[in-house]
């Protein structure tokens, strides 16, 4: 078995095998050319990112910078939209579903690495899925960590670390992110604004949620 399909399987992996060290650095320097292309040269954009992507609906938009380590392994759906700063690591699958809107600065992290030094220090590394389902909004400086499955129809609040699934139609904030409550009709539409939840009142135990632009 490879280095590459023991990482797509979930199991423990070297990274640095010749296989994945050249698919990582392909990967980069589409990146790269991705982020110094003008923003105005959107043609030149989005034939970069069709290179990258494993699969990609008709419409999306992803601001730059942008950065990930394989590309391949990222699947978006209609009407996604990234804005600056988004890092996804797609060691193992990452998939987001339609209508998803992610603010700056929030990272998706499919690879981890043992809690044992050795086998760290061997170079070690495992890797689980992430999905994100339709209809999610995502606020600013949001991290999700391997193995993470967001439901649809969610509003994750900024700053929050997501390590747990997230069920359909809640809002959820925090470190770790929890559900605060069930998304119903009656929430009044807030367009292009995001609900963040500032760390000092998570400290002190306040909820407080305040509405930023992303």
């Amino acid at each position: 078995m490879t280095e590459k399909e023991k990482m797509l399987q979930g199991l423990l992996y070297d990274a640095s095998s010749e296989e994945l060290t050249q698919e990582r650095l392909a990967a980069k320097e589409l990146c790269f050319a991705y982020n110094q292309t003008p923003p105005s040269d959107e043609a030149r954009q989005h034939e970069l990112m069709r290179r990258l992507l494993g699969a990609a609906g008709e419409r999306f938009a992803i601001l730059a910078p942008f950065w990930c380590d394989y590309g391949c392994n990222i699947t978006v759906g209609e009407d996604f939209f990234a804005n600056h700063n988004t890092v996804i690591l797609d060691c193992a699958k990452v998939t987001f579903g339609d209508h998803v809107f992610i603010a700056p600065n929030c990272g998706f992290y499919t690879a981890g690495h043992p809690l044992d030094a050795e086998q760290r220090d061997q170079g070690l590394e495992y890797a689980h899925p992430i999905t994100v389902g339709d209809n999610v909004w995502i606020g600013a400086g949001v991290q999700v960590m391997p193995g993470v499955t967001i439901g649809s129809n969610v509003v994750i609040g900024g700053g929050s670390v997501v390590v747990n699934d997230i069920p359909d139609g809640v809002l959820a904030v925090g470190d770790p992110c929890r559900v605060v409550r069930t998304l119903t009709e009656k929430d009044e539409p807030v367009s292009n604004w995001i609900v963040f939840l500032p760390p000092a009142m998570l400290a002190g135990g306040f909820l407080c949620l305040l509405l930023c632009r992303f």
